[in-house]
């Protein structure tokens, strides 16, 4: 739901050629908040918007105590943030408002035409 919600949101935007790596990104974000936390409190949120810095995704979990890294490539597993690396202009993580954190992530549009 969250990949096809991103997918409406880039064509509204007129931002369709970055789709692939927008909706990839979410993918690795999203499942790194499932797979990940330990804690009871499974509920994930997704949001993006777009500004004067490109597109920036969020996802928020509950726990705050598992902070992602970025891991070398090569081991088993731990792949996903390495792709994230790879697609986005920056990505990191903040606090929550509340309980939990938000991992985040920019892609800009090729050649900055609207930034």
């Amino acid at each position: 739901m969250a990949r096809d919600e991103l997918r409406s949101a880039l064509a509204d935007w007129g931002l369709t050629e970055i789709e692939e790596p927008a909706v990839l990104v979410l993918s690795e974000l999203v499942t790194n908040a499932i797979r990940h936390p330990q804690v009871e409190d499974r509920h994930i949120e997704t949001s993006f918007c777009h500004g004067a810095e490109g597109v920036r995704l969020a996802v928020d979990d509950a726990d705050e105590r598992r902070l992602p890294r970025l891991r070398a490539p090569g081991g088993v597993g731990g792949r996903g943030l390495v792709l994230v690396e790879a697609l986005t202009d920056r990505w990191g993580v903040r606090a929550r408002c509340g309980v939990g954190k938000s991992v985040w992530a920019v892609i800009t549009v090729p050649g900055g035409r609207w930034l």
